[in-house]
């Protein structure tokens, strides 16, 4: 056994494999992330929002956090693998390698629709555009704000959200709805002190 462990240790200290254990151990920190991400959120919300048979809440909670595991772990060793291919025998990679290995990753992987998927790629989306904001000011392309603009833009979100919720709320995501109903429509009803202030309904 320790023959064994001594070999193992002596292939992941060679440089000679270090692309393709990057992305095993891209792998590996993908599929833990994602489970230690989605568990706890899929628990409270399963708990919070969720009725039915206990079964079948434990099974929602595991399937949501299986599908965020293994989908994050997979796009890993996709990009890690796709990003070392292209730039097999350079010194280095460009920055194009990057995106086109996470364009063909993310369209394997993320570009299934599911709950999970979409839920990630919007979290994507409002990280990115704020991102891509951020360096087109740092890199001159656009001037830099002369002031505050982070109440503008939570006015404006704001404003947008509610507007979207009261008039056409079929746009808005169904657990954004289903929560937005709870805070401003349940809030109308009540008819005892009960489900004033002790209950809901």
């Amino acid at each position: 056994m320790a023959a064994l462990i001594d070999a193992i240790n002596s292939i992941l200290a060679s440089e000679e494999h270090k692309h393709i254990l990057a992305a095993i151990k891209g792998c590996r920190n993908g599929l833990v992330y994602g489970a230690k991400i989605r568990f706890p959120h899929a628990l409270v919300m399963t708990c919070l929002f969720k009725r039915g048979p206990l079964l079948s809440m434990i099974r929602d909670i595991l399937s949501a956090t299986y599908t965020h595991s293994r989908n994050l772990g997979l796009f890993v060793l996709i990009y890690k693998g796709l990003t070392s291919s292209l730039s097999w025998g350079e010194s280095k990679s460009h920055q194009i390698h990057h995106f086109l290995s996470a364009f063909c990753a993310g369209f394997v992987i993320f570009g299934k629709y599911n709950k999970v998927n979409e839920q990630i790629n919007l979290y994507l989306l409002s990280r990115v555009i704020y991102g891509v904001s951020k360096l087109l000011v740092s890199k001159g392309i656009v001037p830099a704000p002369q002031t505050d603009i982070f109440p503008w833009f939570a006015a404006i979100m704001w404003g947008l959200t509610l507007w979207l919720f009261e008039y056409d709320r079929k746009c808005l995501q169904p657990s954004l709805t289903s929560s937005m109903t709870y805070i401003y429509k349940d809030s109308d009803k009540w008819d005892s002190l009960r489900n004033f202030l002790l209950h809901n309904k």
